[in-house]
């Protein structure tokens, strides 16, 4: 199965600068690496270990559905 993954930088001062979350948003699944690739590999371990629970407990893994992207400018609030 094929999930969409956002990527967005972390920028609250909490982690070392260059820190990114990682969001599987079709299943509510975040994490987060060193740069885009260790993001990109600490998703990837956390969906591997999700679907293992789910097929260990026998329950169905849920369709990707589609993923789309968009931004808005919060300018003025």
């Amino acid at each position: 199965m094929t999930y969409g993954i956002l990527f967005e930088q972390i920028q609250n001062g909490t982690f070392p600068g260059g820190h990114y979350y990682a969001h599987i948003p079709s299943l509510g699944l975040t994490t987060h690496g060193d740069g885009v690739s260790g993001a990109r590999e600490a998703a990837f371990d956390l969906l591997e270990l999700w679907i293992a629970e789910k097929r260990s407990s026998g329950e169905s893994l849920p369709p990707a559905g589609e993923f789309l992207l968009s931004t808005i400018d919060g300018r003025g609030l």
